[in-house]
Formats: structure tokens, C-alpha cells, sequence
């Protein structure tokens, strides 16, 4: 049987040299590709439209060429990647089908090729805004439990509770998500 092959426009951010400052918009483009749609028979990839995108602190030393960082820096030319929130468009993993809500790291652009599935995690609530996976609930639902204490018309409020090493219980409260880029 023939493999199917679909394609899509594709915007991406391309970070175009390393900056040194503050990143200005110069430092940046703005590039359509075109990207396949369907993952390749037997990978185990997963292709993604992407829905949020997180824009982080951490992000600008990555836009420069440091070494001994704790994460890499980004390579000139290509999409620059950070937190995001996505539906999945096509998968050839059994943990992910098509349809499904997941964040994780992903690249400034509308669709994107994931290989690395251990960077990517199912949303399994919906409840509340996707657009704050990029921000409190994505970034430490791994380490912390929550429950919704309050939904309000543009506002969740959380209570999470986690253990420090020296064993004490820590409670935060979180509200909104202020640096998220909706798609």
C-alpha cells in the first residue's frame, strides 16, 4: 500500500546569529518551509500543530554562544524551540494518537517534527486553559500535585503543593500566564 504524503505551509522563527545584548527584532526572521504532515512509516515520531508558545528568561542565553550552560544554545538558521502546547497531527508512537493535547518542547512554528518523545507529555486536563501549560501547569506538573480550587471568568487560581529535600511542605499560589504567544 502506498504511503500517504501531505504537506503544509509552515512559518517558523528562525533565530539568524547568535545576539549579544538585548535580542532585537532584527535578530530574528520569519521563514515558510514546507513540512510533511505524516510521520514516516515505523517511527516513532509524532508531528505536531502547535496552539501555544511559551517565550521564557531562559530563552535569551540560549540565543547566545555560551559554553558550560545547563542547555544548549540555539544553532543559527534553524527554528528556536521553548515550551508549547499542540495537537497531535499524525503519530507512530503507541502513547500518542491524533487528536490528542500535549506540551512539551517544541519548535517556534506552526507544525513541528518531534523525535524526541521524552520532552513531550499528554494533557490529560482540559479543564482549564491550554495556554497555561506553557507556563505553571507544563513546567511542574512532573514535580507537584494540584487541585483547582476556584475557576473565575479569565483566572484559575491553583493551590500546589510539593516536598522540599529538607521535608517540608511548601504551598503556592499561581495565577494566569503572562508570557505565552497564542498560534
Amino acid at each position: 500500500m502506498a504511503e500517504r504524503l501531505e504537506e503544509a505551509s509552515n512559518k517558523q522563527v528562525i533565530l539568524r546569529d547568535y545576539v549579544s545584548g538585548f535580542p532585537k527584532e532584527s535578530d530574528f526572521e520569519v521563514r515558510t518551509s514546507k513540512v510533511r504532515l505524516n510521520v514516516a512509516e515505523g517511527s516513532k515520531s509524532v508531528v505536531v500543530k502547535n496552539l501555544y508558545l511559551s517565550c521564557d528568561p531562559y530563552m535569551r542565553s540560549r540565543m547566545r554562544n555560551l559554553t558550560g550552560s545547563y542547555v544548549p544554545p540555539y544553532t543559527p538558521g534553524s527554528p528556536i524551540t521553548g515550551y508549547g502546547v499542540a495537537r497531535v497531527i499524525d503519530s507512530g508512537h503507541p502513547n500518542f494518537k491524533k487528536g490528542d493535547l500535549v506540551w512539551g518542547i517544541t519548535g517556534w512554528e506552526e507544525y513541528s517534527l518531534i523525535t524526541e518523545l521524552e520532552t513531550v507529555f499528554k494533557i490529560e486536563h482540559t479543564d482549564v486553559p491550554l495556554s497555561y501549560y506553557t507556563g505553571i501547569l507544563g513546567k511542574f506538573i512532573p514535580f507537584i500535585s494540584f487541585k483547582l480550587l476556584k475557576v473565575q471568568k479569565t483566572r484559575v487560581r491553583l493551590s500546589s503543593s510539593f516536598s522540599h529535600p529538607n521535608k517540608k511542605a511548601f504551598n503556592l499560589f499561581f495565577v494566569e500566564c503572562p508570557y505565552c504567544l497564542r498560534m
